[in-house]
């Protein structure tokens, strides 16, 4: 008898037990967006679990910019790049995030996943490696997997580490270094100035995905490279507009030669439809704002710094973070659960991320700010954060009154233990197999 594909489908039940015991935080659907501020559920939100870092995505300019690029083109191009579906609007959006990037040619995607994928998967081939950090998004975890060449991660930031993997290789291989620029659980930057003289050394060429940072980091929000001047010593720089530039689809940025290579190499580019008139003419008019309006990257970090100490203040772990993105450490999976689902019967929309996203039993709830949060936001997102942690027992989890112990925490039989009691206990340790509900993410 043949294998049924569809027995996994039928025993998952992850989803609806965290359902029935009423913390399920995700897919949660938004009425409205006013950019920091959302309804949903019947009731508005303050947003601090979005990456529209500089409030473009409900820009005025920006949303008209995308209208008149509809009314000019149409809904789609309805076509792959490679055929029909290129349009003015898309090489004049390469050709100014070039210039911007000071970089000699840009080709884009349609999302920033397929970026990374379509990159990896058509520069590298089966004797090549890899140095991935452990702790780089999953796009480029995929794409790394997807290619030919062999995966090797290297501890995160460790460039002691990078250099020993890579003393190990044949020295006619091909190497590829690649790191997130900010990585987006734990907020933190990528130490280039010491990463890129050790993949130099050994002849690797270094790639930075650029998600997080551009419209943060760098003079006019250029991104990592150019933060640590380092732009000339970075062969392939990735980025998206999902987040800064508030729409969505990614690029990749290089020479003229690789983008050449890869116009006609990656599938991910050359089998999809290309982006769609709207999502171009918006990211144009963001990124114009984004230069002429540098008010607004420094009025990001006045928050980001307002909330870096606020949070701390409290008594919050918020780990290694340097930027906007600010990861509460809640410990227990279940009580992170619990305090996004508290968050937002407060009126904050704000969500957990647990195993895969982060370590076991580390669990955290994930927050980002924005250059449109007011302050008077911000003072009530920290007094409900002190709030819950009080009400919560935040601070009796294991991570807090044992720091720096490793343990794998699956802790979700809480069917019947709802109470603010309930939750101060210790977490629980378990195997995987003996967790009621395990790592939703995971899956």
């Amino acid at each position: 008898m043949a294998k049924d594909i569809f027995k996994k489908c039928r025993e998952y039940h992850d989803s609806d037990d965290a359902r029935a015991q009423g913390f399920y935080p995700y897919f949660r659907c938004i009425d409205d967006s006013y950019g920091n501020h959302v309804m949903c559920e019947g009731s508005e939100k303050i947003m601090i679990g979005s990456n529209n870092y500089l409030g473009l995505a409900q820009d005025p300019r920006v949303i008209e910019a995308a209208c008149e690029a509809t009314r000019r083109f149409g809904a789609g191009c309805t076509g792959s790049r490679l055929l029909n579906g290129t349009i003015s609007l898309h090489e004049r959006l390469e050709g100014e995030l070039a210039e911007f990037l000071q970089r000699e040619a840009v080709l884009l995607f349609s999302t920033g996943f397929f970026a990374n994928q379509g990159a990896l998967t058509a520069l590298l081939e089966a004797d090549d490696a890899i140095l991935c950090d452990r702790e780089n998004h999953a796009s480029i975890i995929e794409g790394c997997q997807t290619s030919l060449a062999r995966l090797i991660p290297y501890r995160h930031n460790s460039a002691t580490v990078l250099g020993n993997r890579l003393r190990r290789l044949p020295e006619q291989s091909g190497k590829l270094v690649i790191t997130d620029g900010v990585f987006s659980m734990s907020g933190d930057i990528a130490h280039l100035p010491s990463l890129i003289p050790v993949a130099k050394e050994y002849g690797a060429i270094t790639y930075v995905d650029e998600a997080h940072s551009l419209g943060v980091l760098g003079p006019q929000g250029r991104g990592t490279v150019h933060h640590f001047g380092v732009n000339d010593e970075v062969e392939i720089v990735m980025g998206t507009f999902s987040k800064s530039l508030g729409s969505m689809g990614g690029f990749i940025a290089g020479s003229h030669e690789m983008i050449e290579f890869l116009k006609h190499k990656a599938r991910c580019f050359i089998f999809t439809a290309s982006l769609a008139p709207a999502v171009v003419g918006g990211v144009l008019k963001a990124l114009e704002i984004m230069q002429k309006e540098p008010e607004r990257i420094d009025q990001l970090w006045m928050n980001t710094r307002k909330m870096h100490e606020g949070f701390t203040s409290i008594g919050f772990n918020i780990g290694s973070t340097q930027t906007p993105i600010v990861p509460i450490l809640i410990g227990s999976e279940a009580k992170a659960f619990v305090f996004s689902q508290r968050l937002f019967e407060e009126g904050i929309f704000a969500t957990p991320a647990i195993y895969p996203a982060v370590r076991y039993g580390e669990a955290i709830v994930r927050t980002s700010f924005m250059s449109t949060h007011i302050e008077k936001d911000l003072d009530f997102i920290l007094e409900v954060f002190a709030k819950l942690a009080h009400e919560l027992g935040t601070f009796d989890d294991p991570v807090y009154t044992e720091p720096g112990r490793r343990r794998n925490v699956f802790d979700f039989a809480l069917s019947d233990q709802k109470e603010p009691e309930a939750l101060r206990a210790s977490s629980r340790v378990a195997t995987r197999e003996e967790s009621e509900l395990y790592a939703p993410l995971s899956r």
